[in-house]
């Protein structure tokens, strides 16, 4: 009984110990304490993708990795990148009625190049060419875009969390 309890009391060390680390920020540099989201140019013909971009990043990469964010003289790390491709409208299924050849699902592709930069060090701490797909229905462009976005967010915080 007495090393059942202490292979238990050793497996709850161990996980809280983990969980310690996790909650510290999933091993960033301790002086990685702030970050400023650049936004993005655009070198599509689609101006409301940068500023979505742009939003999304902000809501959600700071919180996530236990940053604050900051402007970009004064932050630890910048986030930049370009917007290379919007491609929407692609068919990808369409309606069982032989009379009526309307699609009624539709796909949209965002593809951006993302550097994540350490200011403190003066190096580039990860880059990234991330394709993101999103799935609409017709005429739900919207959804569909803010499905793609979504994804290229959380491919860069994955991105930034793996290299640190």
């Amino acid at each position: 009984m007495r090393s059942f309890v202490s292979i238990v009391m050793a497996c709850t060390a161990l996980l809280a110990a983990g969980c310690r680390y996790h909650l510290s920020g999933g091993g960033l540099p301790s002086d990685i304490r702030s970050v400023a989201i650049i936004p993005f140019d655009n070198e599509t013909a689609s101006p409301e993708l940068q500023r979505e971009l742009n939003e999304a990043l902000r809501n959600n990469f700071a919180s996530k990795l236990g940053l604050k964010e900051a402007g970009e003289d004064k932050a630890s790390a910048v986030v930049r990148g370009r917007i290379v491709k919007y491609e929407l409208d692609v068919a990808t299924a369409f309606s069982a009625n032989p009379v009526q050849a309307t699609s009624s699902r539709r796909q949209l592709q965002v593809a951006v190049h993302v550097e994540i930069f350490d200011q403190i060090r003066n190096k580039t701490i990860w880059t990234g060419d991330l394709v993101a797909i999103g799935d609409y229905p017709e005429g739900g462009e919207t959804s569909g875009r803010k499905q793609a976005i979504d994804k290229i967010v959380t491919d860069v915080i994955q991105g930034a969390q793996s290299q640190w």
